[in-house]
């Protein structure tokens, strides 16, 4: 073998990035990260609204689901980021951690050292907050945390709507409580996106025992007497092999992680057999489980200019680019969601299962209808869905996208609780305090009024969250993906480490949750090979 480091990290992601910088941190410690897509130079992904890009091709796979068999076989698009930093490259940067009880049902499932006594200090760890410390947050950190830089009056209206509906104003939701409404803290600093390529990584490539590699796609996993011992690269030329003498670390994230496997040979065999894939070792799960929240909206037409829609034309675009370039302020400033909440649904829910995001302007992601007056977008999600669907292989080659099947609403349980959470979206919008601003709904819109009428309106409006998680799932059983040091069950030297290894999605946005546990990874990592 041509090139040996102790720890090869496949995938720059949210992930990947702590773990090379974390691990490289000792200097005895070689430590190769190897990212298949490209640096983050563009523009577009420093500036916070650059979010509105990047749905829409910039730093994306470019993937979509399969068919949604339980939603007249609707097609969605699937963003994951093909960029170094990943999902913290081109997210909303929404900066949420999940409910505590996430963390503790964790623990429940086996999963020992994850509930959230254990992983707060991982959360803290990360934590640059500008504005909290205490017991829940941390100061100091890599990680930017910041208030939102540009919020607008419709927002405190929605607050106040809210609170019309008996919904408290909650001002830090990564707090004590989750419950209510108010603005989302922002993984910014100085309002600029403080992806993990910006935070964890930058600071450390000036180190000799670290090497970051871009547009670097690693066809497979070489495994040698149920040992990981290296990688193949594709090259201009072929492929190149490289040796890793501690471990090999999957950090592609839980569509990534699982498509890498599986063309590695290490999956459900019989399904690897039908795509033309050499087994190396069978793993039934690997791919399973995967979960995923799916957003429903309802879009109003404002009375005026409360929203940033009319910055989309091009005067109105140079003087918004102009105020962030003098002051740092505006709808450069602004990721476009940082307003939201997390209310209930169901009846008696352990906390809540319901989470807003208000979008300040409407067709602001890929798939979404863009008003042609200003408009204002309320998002609803459901948190805890009960189904479970899978990543495949469409064949053994490489450049091939990956079968991706959220199976969403395959329990109708999850279908009820989505259109509950819409109706609640709507109740919301409709509000004495938001009457000032919003005109009219557009969208669901007054015609659709039956239970036929939101199902069939969800199957032509529906989106991901890009929230994905569970496809390499976490256990104490011998049926699961990885233990809880998140080391794949029967092959040595292999570890996950990114939310494909969640065994139960958490109750908000997966970028943080994934932080922290590349952080808990190091941890782990370094104890175990004394570093």
């Amino acid at each position: 073998m041509t090139k040996s480091d102790d720890f090869i990290i496949v995938g720059g992601g949210a992930a990947g990035c702590v773990l090379a910088a974390r691990l490289s941190e000792n200097p005895q410690t070689s430590v190769l990260l190897l990212e298949a897509g490209g640096r983050d130079w563009h523009p577009f992904y420093k500036m916070p609204a650059g979010f509105a890009k990047m749905t829409k091709g910039i730093g994306s796979w470019g993937w979509h689901t399969v068919p949604q068999r339980h939603m007249n076989d609707m097609v969605i698009r699937y963003t994951q980021g093909k960029v170094i930093g990943g999902g913290s490259s081109i997210n909303a940067q929404i900066y949420t951690r999940g409910n505590a009880l996430d963390y503790d049902e964790w623990r429940q499932m086996g999963c020992t050292g994850w509930s959230y006594e254990g992983v707060l200090p991982y959360f803290r760890k990360s934590e640059d907050n500008d504005t909290y410390g205490g017991e829940f947050h941390g100061q100091g950190g890599p990680l930017g945390v910041s208030q939102p830089r540009a919020p607008l009056p419709i927002c405190d209206a929605y607050f106040a709507a809210g609170a019309e509906l008996g919904i408290p104003r909650n001002h830090d939701m990564t707090g004590e409580t989750q419950d209510g409404v108010g603005f989302y803290q922002l993984t910014q600093r100085d309002a600029r996106r403080s992806s993990t390529s910006v935070a964890f990584l930058d600071p450390a490539r000036g180190r000799s025992n670290l090497t970051v590699r871009t547009d670097a796609m690693v066809r497979k996993i070489l495994v040698e007497n149920h040992r990981a011992v290296g990688v193949e690269v594709l090259a201009k030329n072929g492929s190149e092999t490289l040796h890793a003498d501690a471990e090999v670390i999957v950090s592609a994230g839980a569509i990534g992680s699982p498509t890498l496997l599986m063309r590695s040979g290490i999956g459900p065999a019989d399904h690897l057999r039908d795509v033309g894939v050499d087994v190396t070792f069978d793993q039934p799960e690997v791919g399973s489980n995967l979960q995923d929240h799916l957003d429903l909206f309802t879009i109003s037409e404002c009375t005026g200019d409360h929203t940033y829609d009319k910055y989309a034309k091009p005067y109105w675009s140079v003087v918004a680019g102009l105020q962030y370039i003098f002051s740092k302020s505006g709808p450069v400033a602004s990721s476009l969601f940082e307003t939201g909440g997390f209310w209930y649904a169901e009846e008696g829910a352990r906390s809540p299962d319901i989470q807003f995001h208000l979008g300040l302007g409407s067709g602001i992601e890929a798939g979404v209808s863009k008003m042609r007056n200003p408009g204002v977008t309320l998002n609803s999600a459901y948190l805890r869905p009960r189904s479970r669907g899978t990543v495949r292989l469409a064949t053994a080659d490489h450049a091939d996208a990956p079968l991706i099947d959220p199976n969403y609403w395959a329990d109708p349980h999850d279908r009820e609780m989505s259109i509950r959470g819409l109706k609640l979206a709507q109740e919301i919008m409709r509000q004495d305090a938001l009457k000032p601003f919003v005109q009219s709904e557009i969208l669901p819109g007054k015609d659709v009024r039956t239970d036929e009428d939101y199902f069939n309106f969800a199957c032509q409006n529906a989106k991901t969250d890009h929230h994905p998680a569970g496809t390499c799932r976490m256990g104490a059983d011998a049926a699961a993906v990885v233990d809880p040091q998140l080391k794949f069950n029967g092959i040595a030297g292999l570890r996950v480490v990114d939310a494909s290894i969640m065994p139960r999605l958490i109750s908000s946005n997966t970028n943080a949750p994934t932080i922290m546990i590349a952080e808990k990874a190091a941890d782990m990592i370094r104890a175990e090979h004394g570093l």
